[in-house]
Parts: C-alpha cells; sequence; structure tokens
C-alpha cells in the first residue's frame, strides 16, 4: 500500500498531513524519523512474511483434500458426458 492510499484511507486531507508531519519532525527531530521509518519497515515486511507462511501452510495442509475434489469432478464430469 502506497502512502497516498494510507492517507486516503485515514480520509485525511493535505493540511492534517502537513501538519502530522510537522508534529513528527518537532518531536523526533531530523535524524529520529529515518530510523523510526527503518523500523516500521522491518515490522512490515516481518509481518507479510509471516502472513505468507500461514497461507503457504495452509495450502500445504489442504493441498490433498482440492486434489481429491477435483478428481471427483472430474469423474462426475466423464459419468455427465456417457449418458
Amino acid at each position: 500500500m502506497c502512502l497516498s492510499q494510507f492517507i486516503l484511507f485515514l480520509n485525511l486531507g493535505g493540511g492534517e498531513v502537513v501538519i502530522i508531519l510537522f508534529v513528527m519532525l518537532l518531536l523526533f527531530g531530523g535524524k529520529g524519523i529515518p530510523s523510526i521509518a527503518k523500523t516500521l519497515g522491518k515490522g512490515i515486511r516481518e509481518f507479510k512474511d509471516a502472513t505468507n507462511s500461514i497461507q503457504k501452510d495452509i495450502k500445504e495442509s489442504t493441498g490433498g483434500i482440492s486434489d481429491q475434489i477435483t478428481e471427483h469432478i472430474q469423474e462426475v464430469k466423464k459419468e455427465i458426458e456417457k449418458e
């Protein structure tokens, strides 16, 4: 998700974004903001990796079931075509 989509998600206008950035600059200073952004980026990356890992595990655990269902559907289609 890019920054503009995130801002639209929060329903913030341009003025609010400028105020938030100004407050961040006052609180953390020019040197602190890059480290905060780096830490936030690492956290988002770890969250995405964990999500992908969970999705992969679910797909692997249900892989046999989906293959069996596909085979059964093919058998039913063949029976219908014979009639």
